[in-house]
């Protein structure tokens, strides 16, 4: 929908939504196990930019429902610019129910709860926020930015004003030697949080990051296939979670797991202990990888 030719990434479950980038790259781009945004440059489009890019997608999709904004963290644009944004989508989208992004723990600890609560008046309905870890040690690491203390916060006060947090977690990012912290932490944070939906995907490690050069050099020791699904239970049978989405399906996963918590943990578990107990899962490698995330 844009002139930008870098790849639009978005939620799997956006695959519906139209999909309007409002910058390019991400303003923080320093995460060690990612390379969506690599060789792009921050860079927030203009005014007239958005109005072409708005102009195009309403006229391929006049009746859409739902619109996706593209790159990285699309809070940390100037409020009155997103404001603009959003006031333009309701005006050329006449059937829009929602209005989706990403977010991190920085753009929501620059917000006002004031200001959360005019996202959500705007249409703004879902934000996507990677926690990947809890432990503070395993996101210094990763060279995450931000802390767990903002992406906890700016989850509760995010969800206080209206809004709904999919948050993210990932499977084996703190490697064998950090994997019972990661376990504990991530429980922690994600039981702090209360988001409305989870999702948990195995650690990818992808060509061309700091990540996939310290596992060959031997720095970082991948979880086996065998430790990826014992993390996965380690982390669930630990969550205390009152009304939640969970979702552990992406093509990273080893067994596609779906549900609503609590009501659906044991089974969830049962699933997971039937995996382990079979034998089937490799105990001296990760096993097999996704060939595209």
């Amino acid at each position: 929908m844009t002139a930008s030719r870098h790849t639009m990434f978005r939620p799997p479950a956006e695959s519906d939504s139209v999909l309007i980038r409002v910058a390019d790259g991400c303003p923080h781009n320093s995460c060690a196990f990612c390379a969506m945004y690599r060789s792009v440059p921050y860079r927030e489009h203009d005014a007239q930019t958005l109005a072409r890019t708005i102009a195009a997608a309403a006229e391929a999709r006049p009746d859409a429902r739902r619109v996706f904004l593209a790159d990285g963290d699309v809070l940390a644009l100037p409020p009155k610019a997103l404001a603009r944004i959003l006031g333009r989508l309701r005006d050329v989208f006449p059937r829009l129910s929602r209005v989706n992004s990403y977010a991190s723990g920085q753009s929501l600890a620059a917000r006002s709860d004031e200001e959360l609560a005019a996202l959500r008046k705007s249409g703004m309905h879902t934000l996507y926020m990677g926690l990947e870890s809890g432990s503070e040690e395993v996101l210094r690491l990763m060279a995450k930015g931000g802390t767990v203390h903002d992406m906890i916060e700016g989850c509760r006060r995010a969800q206080e004003a209206g809004l709904s947090m999919s948050i993210m977690a990932l499977i084996g990012i703190g490697g064998q030697d950090l994997s019972a912290l990661h376990v504990a932490q991530t429980v922690a944070a994600l039981n702090a949080m209360q988001p409305r939906l989870l999702s948990c995907l195995r650690l990818v490690p992808v060509p061309g990051t700091p990540l996939r050069r310290w596992i060959a050099s031997g720095r970082f020791r991948q979880l086996t296939e065998e430790e990826a699904v014992r993390e996965l239970r380690g982390i669930l049978s630990g969550l205390e979670l009152r009304h939640t989405v969970f979702r552990a399906d992406h093509s990273s996963n080893i067994l596609p797991l779906s549900g609503r918590l609590p009501r659906d943990k044991e089974r969830l578990l049962s699933e997971l202990d039937e995996l382990l107990e079979c034998g089937v899962l490799d105990q001296s490698t990760p096993g097999p990888m996704p060939a595209a995330l």
